[in-house]
Formats: C-alpha cells, sequence, structure tokens
C-alpha cells in the first residue's frame, strides 16, 4: 500500500431508535443500527457513517465483519482509492469511504465539497417521507409536517388500499409535489392498474414498482411519470441497464459504498440521460452529511432520515421550509 502514514481505524456500533415504527412494502423498523468508522493519522480524523442495505442481508454485524477484514490494509496506510478494489459496495464501504474523505479535508485544509470539485453546498429542496399506515393516518401525517416540504409516500403493493391512500393524502395536500415508492410491492399486472390511480392523483415519481431482477418486466410499459430504480440500482455497474426502463437512477451510499462510487454514478447517469435522484437508507446527520453534498449534483432530494430518529446527533443537519440545510461542523469540514 502506498499511503503516506500508517493509519488508527476505530469501528463501533451505534443504535439509533425511531420516535415511532416506519412500515414500507414488506417491513416494519423501529431503529436503524449504524457503523461509525473513524480514521487517524495521529494528527487528524476521518469520520463516516453506514446504515446498511436490509434487502441484501448488509446488516450491522455484516457491516462490522467488512470492516474488520481490511483493518490491517487500511493501517497499512491503503488509500481512498485502493479501498475500492478491497471491499465491495456496501454500508461498511461508505462509513470506510467517507471517514477518509472528511481525513483528507483535515489534512488538506480543504472542505469535501472542494476536494470533491463542487461547489460551495447550498440547501436543498428535500422530500420528506410519510411510512405506509392507513390512508386516515397518513392524509394526517401529510397535514402535520412541513408544509413546504415536497411528499414522498410509501406503498404496500396493495392496490386498493394504495389507491385509498393516495386520495387521501392528495386531498389533504392539494397543491403539494408527491412521489411514491413501492419498495419493490408490485407485480407488472397490478402495477398496469396502478398507473391510472397514480396519474388522477397527480403523482410525480414513482420509486420501484417491481422486485428487483424484474427490470425486464418494464419493457414496452408506457411511463406516465418518470419511474425511479432504487433496489435496482445498488452500484455503478447497474447503471446502464436502466436506460429504457427507468428514468431516474436513485443513488444511496450504503448501496454504492460510500461518496467516491456515487459521484461516478451521478456522472454516469448524465452520460446515459438520465435523471439522477440522492436517498438514504435512514441514517444519522452523519450519513445525511456526505448525501447532501452528492445531492448538490441531483434532480431529486430524498434525505430525510434523520426526522425519524428519537435523537439525531448534535450538531446535525437542519430541515425548514422544505429544504436541508447542512451547516459546517456536521462532516467534511
Amino acid at each position: 500500500m502506498r499511503g503516506a502514514k500508517r493509519l488508527t481505524l476505530s469501528l463501533t456500533i451505534e443504535r439509533f431508535p425511531y420516535h415511532k415504527p416506519f412500515r414500507i412494502s414488506g417491513h416494519v423498523f423501529a431503529e436503524t443500527a449504524v457503523l461509525v468508522a473513524e480514521i487517524s493519522d495521529g494528527e487528524h480524523r476521518g469520520r463516516g457513517e453506514g446504515a446498511g442495505v436490509y434487502y441484501l442481508g448488509d446488516d450491522a454485524a455484516h457491516m462490522l465483519a467488512e470492516a474488520e477484514r481490511v483493518r490491517g490494509p487500511i493501517e497499512a496506510g491503503a488509500t481512498r482509492a485502493e479501498l475500492q478494489a478491497l471491499l465491495p459496495p456496501g454500508g461498511a464501504r461508505n462509513a470506510l469511504d467517507c471517514a477518509y474523505w472528511e481525513l483528507e479535508a483535515q489534512q488538506t485544509g480543504k472542505p469535501v465539497w472542494q476536494l470533491a470539485g463542487l461547489d460551495r453546498a447550498r440547501p436543498l429542496r428535500s422530500t420528506l417521507t410519510l411510512g405506509a399506515d392507513t390512508p386516515e393516518a397518513m392524509a394526517a401525517g401529510a397535514l402535520a409536517i412541513d408544509p413546504e416540504a415536497p411528499l414522498k409516500l410509501k406503498l404496500t403493493g396493495e392496490l386498493g388500499e394504495d389507491s385509498a391512500r393516495l386520495a387521501a393524502v392528495r386531498m389533504a395536500r392539494p397543491d403539494a409535489w408527491i412521489g411514491v415508492d413501492a419498495n419493490q410491492g408490485y407485480a407488472i399486472e397490478t402495477l398496469r392498474l396502478l398507473l391510472p390511480v397514480l396519474v388522477a392523483n397527480g403523482i410525480a415519481l414513482l420509486e420501484q414498482p417491481l422486485a428487483r431482477g424484474r427490470e425486464s418486466d418494464l419493457d414496452g410499459l408506457k411511463r406516465p411519470m418518470p419511474f425511479a430504480a432504487d433496489e435496482s440500482a445498488v452500484s455503478l455497474a447497474d447503471t446502464t441497464g436502466l436506460v429504457g426502463r427507468f428514468d431516474v437512477v436513485n443513488i444511496k451510499l450504503d448501496k454504492c459504498g460510500g461518496l467516491t462510487e456515487g459521484l461516478a454514478i451521478a456522472g454516469r447517469a448524465r452520460q446515459l440521460g438520465l435523471e439522477v435522484m440522492v436517498g438514504n437508507m435512514m441514517g444519522s446527520s452523519l450519513s445525511m452529511a456526505p448525501a447532501y453534498l452528492l445531492g448538490q449534483l441531483c434532480d431529486v432530494v430524498d434525505l430525510d432520515g434523520p426526522t425519524f430518529l428519537a435523537q439525531d446527533r448534535t450538531p446535525g443537519v437542519v430541515y425548514r421550509h422544505g429544504q436541508i440545510l447542512c451547516p459546517d461542523g456536521v462532516w467534511g469540514d
């Protein structure tokens, strides 16, 4: 390895309970368990957080084992570039990659946005998500959150119930931008029945309607609103295959393994004519901060993970007037 000096790696698992259970298609979550990585050269340190990818078995124990597997090379001086070959995409590489970015920022005295060739970060319009619930509860939830925020609704694949949820939220928030996320809950036959309902309710975006691996079922299907790939687009290698089936790629740093690959996916998606979205796997503000930088390049921003937590980190990202703002000092300075 060609690092300038030996490094020290610290790994911990931290748990963040939610203020109430969060339901999506096929799952109910009560907390997020994250891997926190800290890399130090003895004078400077960098931090990163990984929340993993639940549908790929990438939980806290798996992330910790993956990161421990590369402790030797990292402490011997492996670089961020070399990390990309040491670990596959996933939460462990995300935590380590982001720690490397912040370490480099401290070593050079340049913030990560500058190291990444970005403009200084600006506040971003970010969706706020409503978990799947009764139509009445989702309508009440839509009225209770920031009235300036765009909404994202979780669907479950139950056509009748989902239709009622959509109608109830649209009635409650007639002027809101609304996207929906099916989290792989539909089959192509029921998706065809759902699409007119989405159109009737003015839905602006449909995310991941079909199961990962069933992307070819979308061939020839007319898309009346943009379709976004989430579970179907884990890493850079998946991006080219989205063309003709999806219009938007949802980049999550836990899926692709960090800001380094996230930036590469954004660039490749633009080359392919795809729009770019940034999402999250429900981590704390330490997860949102690097994704916030990626969000500077994105058409759709969904970085509301900390709003579900009973308690976030301090300092943390700020949500107001339909936007997310990441102050200096959260990460990457």
